[in-house]
């Protein structure tokens, strides 16, 4: 199954490109222009990541985009591609998993795509594995043990 992805950048050579190098290495994509296509898009169908840009239509967009991507029930990874970084880890409190900063090498944006969607699953897999409990002992005795047959 191949891993979708949700790309938002109001930059059609941007989307174009990355689109392209995206689907060569694998992921089916999917594309959006501006945050209130991606807002549909999230609510249409179902991804393992979201990519946005930061600045589109206005300075917010790419937080919309976020904010939406984070109400959805299957929990993507999402990350932030901007030129306009934000300085330290500002950007983890709106909910952002990471920051992609471009221009960038392709193998790098690789990298990190794939290093943050096998985090990310991670993180879903634990918070949905059940809290096991060891089982109690009594008097020296495993509470399970049953005690032997008399002939």
């Amino acid at each position: 199954m191949k891993r979708r992805i949700l790309l938002v950048d109001d930059e059609l050579a941007i989307l174009l490109t990355l689109k392209a190098v995206l689907e060569m290495n694998d992921f089916e994509v999917e594309t959006a222009a501006s945050a209130r296509e991606a807002r549909s898009k999230l609510k249409a169908g179902t991804f393992h990541m979201v990519i946005t840009d930061m600045r589109m239509e206005n300075e917010s967009a790419g937080l919309e985009v976020v904010r939406a991507a984070k109400q959805a029930p299957y929990q993507p990874a999402v990350a932030m591609l901007t030129a306009f970084p934000v300085p330290g880890s500002e950007w983890r409190d709106e909910g952002m998993d990471e920051m992609l900063v471009k221009p960038m090498n392709i193998m790098n944006l690789l990298r990190q795509i794939e290093a943050l969607l096998v985090t990310h699953e991670d993180k879903k897999q634990k918070a949905l594995a059940p809290k096991v409990t060891p089982p109690t002992k009594t008097a020296g005795r495993t509470a399970s043990r049953k005690p032997a047959a008399a002939n």
